[in-house]
């Protein structure tokens, strides 16, 4: 019998063969997955694979241009760039930017810094898409992101340029300030703006932002896995911005701003010859600069709640009424209409009575007697345009005003100006469904009432006199220009009307105002120089109504933002002006007491600037030193 061994036990041929199959078909079947993997990995997700094995090492980064340059008429610049460092973080660096950012926060703890990022980390986010933790830090924190960079995965410091507002709050509510796009911005642009970008917020900044702002550029930088710089790949340039000139005269602006002295206001120095803004003020007024960094809640908290409105332009968007400067218009309606003749006398006791109510003068005690026209203006008589406004009526006396362009905007190169209030008959019908009352025309007659009137309308009414009847559009703008100063843009006079006054009213008009500053008796003469004929008109607006009787008034307690509004309206000098003036001091009381002196203060400033400049000009033709500057 035959006897059949088996080596060490093994299995038998046939249990092998089928153990082997097992194993041939697992092995084929791993290797099926590979392969289906390998192809979708390379043929289906391989340009997302590729693109992101790029990004790991190639980031595009944004260029912001430089914005214009913002410059007086004389050339000195105003608004300037410099750089701004700022902290940002790369998401796909970081794998938790809870933890990136609470590390940045302990570091910065012990070295007494904070870190300003107090916003929620945006839910999504794009791996490749930086997110802005600070803007605008200090060179403290520049170091301390730089030397602790292994530690902060993602986190890293760019620069790009921001304003250098080097006039301050002086100018700020002319030339505006800057801040990144917001999201209803963003949904409004019809270009290539983008998240992030930064654009004109107010002011010239704001209104000329297209030509200032520039185009964009890019690059792209190939980085370690320390986010260090390798080498550039690609770079298309930023294209700076045009730059700005004014007609804004930066002395003069300068010394109309310390006039002001910190009272609540507003000022335009206007020149007649042309609508050119020599100078405006708004005060108080507030640091643009602030803006660069994101400005804290508290103090943008602050500024909204001030009861002064730092943040408003009252030079064109402050409402007042004209007080007793209106009577130029009433005085000129009168004159054209031949309601009076300049000599025709009006007697004034101190009050004007129109059925059961007494209108005051001024000076109620012994009113000023018997006057004319001329008198009238010069020492500023109610009583007198209480009567020729009742003989006017409120049409005829709306009609004056609107030709000298009151009652809407004047057409100056900003945004929000309003647009002031010339009442009618039918005006007050449409409002308020009553009719008008003949009390009212009383009121209006010397500038109170419903009448409401910009700064900039009220100088550029009087600079319209002052010239002989051109009213001009106020002009800010004087030109555009490239970056190698050649000329894109100019900003011409343009003439919005005539006034139809006939030479003689403007005569008899424009003695009297020069009599307001220089006659004895004249409310204006806080604003005399001697051989400059300053011609002008003071007025003071009630912001409150007052009770009739004179122990009432007494007693009557108002506050600090009740009292009356000081103005002080001039030109200068008398024949062939060039140079028109109006001050408005909030609840600081009269106008020849208040606003005059302030008025008197620029006029020094702008006359004197003119000697010197006269000077330098006969000492360079002369080739001589310059003396003006010692």
């Amino acid at each position: 019998m035959e006897k059949h061994f088996r080596l060490n036990n093994g299995p038998e041929p046939a249990d092998f063969r089928q153990r082997l199959k097992i194993v041939i078909a697992l092995l084929l079947i791993i290797f099926s997955v590979l392969l289906v993997r390998l192809w979708y990995l390379q043929v289906i997700k391989g340009e997302e694979l590729k693109q992101r094995s790029e990004n790991n090492s190639v980031r595009f980064r944004k260029i912001k241009p430089l914005r214009g340059l913002i410059l007086d008429r004389n050339g000195q610049v105003l608004v300037d760039n410099r750089p701004s460092f700022d902290v940002l973080y790369m998401p796909n660096k970081g794998k938790d930017h809870e933890i990136v950012i609470e590390r940045l926060k302990s570091i910065y703890k012990s070295r007494s810094l904070e870190l300003s990022y107090d916003q929620t980390f945006p839910e999504k986010v794009k791996p490749y898409l930086p997110v802005k933790l600070e803007k605008n830090v200090s060179m403290e924190k520049v170091a301390v992101v730089e030397t602790n960079s292994l530690s902060l995965p993602g986190v890293y410091v760019d620069v790009s340029p921001i304003r250098l507002y080097l006039v301050g709050e002086m100018m700020a509510p002319i030339i505006g300030y800057t801040g990144e796009i917001s999201k209803e911005e963003l949904e409004k642009a019809n270009d290539e703006r983008a998240s992030g970008d930064v654009l004109g917020k107010q002011g010239v900044e704001k209104f000329l932002d297209q030509y200032i702002r520039g185009s964009s550029g890019a690059e792209l930088v190939e980085v370690n896995v320390y986010d260090k710089e390798i080498k550039n790949l690609g770079r298309r340039e930023p294209v700076p911005g045009y730059n700005v000139v004014l007609t804004i005269d930066a002395d003069l602006q300068k010394a109309a701003w310390d006039a002001f002295a910190g009272k609540p206001g507003a000022a335009v120095v206007m020149d007649p010859r042309d609508g050119s803004i020599l100078a405006m003020v708004s005060s108080p007024s507030f640091d643009p600069n602030l803006f660069n960094s994101g400005i804290p809640y508290d103090i943008w908290d602050k500024m909204q709640n001030n009861p002064f409105n730092p943040l408003t332009n009252k030079a064109i968007s402050g409402q007042y009424p004209p007080g007793s400067t209106y009577k130029l218009i009433v005085a000129a309606a009168a004159l054209e209409e031949g309601i009076i003749k300049p000599e025709q006398k009006i007697f004034c006791n101190g009050s004007f009575e129109l059925g059961n109510r007494t209108y005051r003068c001024w000076k109620s005690k012994g009113g000023h007697g018997y006057v004319d026209l001329h008198r009238a203006i010069v020492e500023s008589c109610d009583v007198y345009f209480y009567t020729v406004g009742k003989m006017l009526g409120v049409d005829k006396i709306a009609q004056y005003a609107k030709l000298f362009g009151l009652g809407e905007p004047t057409g100056i190169d900003l945004y929000h100006e309003k647009s002031g209030l010339v009442p009618t008959k039918d005006w007050k019908l449409a409002r308020t469904k009553e009719a008008w009352l003949l009390g009212e025309t009383i009121s209006i007659s010397i500038g109170q009432g419903f009448n409401l009137v910009t700064p900039l309308q009220l100088v550029n009414a009087y600079a319209a006199f002052a010239n002989g009847g051109t009213l001009w559009r106020p002009q800010l703008i004087k030109r555009i220009e490239l970056t190698d100063g050649s000329i894109y843009k100019e900003f011409l006079p343009e003439k919005k009307s005539e006034l139809a006054l006939s030479k003689k009213t403007i005569d008899i008009i424009g003695r009297a105002l020069w009599g307001v500053v220089n006659e004895e008796g004249g409310t204006g003469s806080a604003a005399r120089r001697l051989n400059s004929d300053v011609c002008g008109k003071t007025g003071t607006s009630q912001v409150v109504g007052l009770p009739q009787g004179d122990k009432a008034r007494r007693d009557k307690k108002i506050s600090a933002f009740q009292k009356d509004h000081a103005l002080f309206v001039c030109f200068a000098p008398l024949k062939s002006p060039e140079i028109a003036i109006v001050v408005i001091a909030e609840n600081a009381g009269h106008g020849g007491s208040v606003s005059a002196p302030i008025a008197r203060k620029i006029l020094d400033a702008y006359f004197e600037g003119k000697k010197k400049l006269k000077s330098a000009q006969v000492a360079a033709q002369r080739n001589l030193p310059d003396k003006s500057k010692d």
